[in-house]
């Protein structure tokens, strides 16, 4: 499994005028992006740093969406700066170790 990490700075505006941007709908083509598993939304309000945690099946499906259309809206996105995107494999006897929510027999099991 594998996991990617996007760290990006949002815009200064107020918190209600950014958190109006998350709607349903917003998250929803996420459940169709092949190979990811969940993603984690992020928001650090006091230093405008947002972005996400994603878990993907396999590193062929993290890098294809990390080079995806998705990603490069977020790169070529004039309101953000800052946008960091990087794929890691995950430790997986570590990750259990510390009770990571994946299900690393459902994986091997598929």
């Amino acid at each position: 499994m594998h996991i990617v990490q996007i760290n990006y700075r949002r815009p200064e505006m107020p918190k209600s005028e950014w958190e109006a941007r998350y709607t349903d709908d917003r998250a929803k083509p996420f459940l169709d992006v092949p190979g990811l598993l969940w993603k984690i939304w992020l928001d650090g309000e006091a230093e405008r740093l947002a972005g996400g945690i994603y878990l993907f099946a396999d590193r062929a499906s993290a890098e294809a969406y990390a080079r995806g259309p998705i990603v490069a809206r977020i790169r070529n996105n004039p309101d953000l700066s800052e946008v960091s995107v990087r794929v890691f494999e995950v430790r997986q006897r570590m990750s259990e170790i510390t009770r990571a929510p994946i299900d690393f027999g459902k994986q091997a099991a598929e």
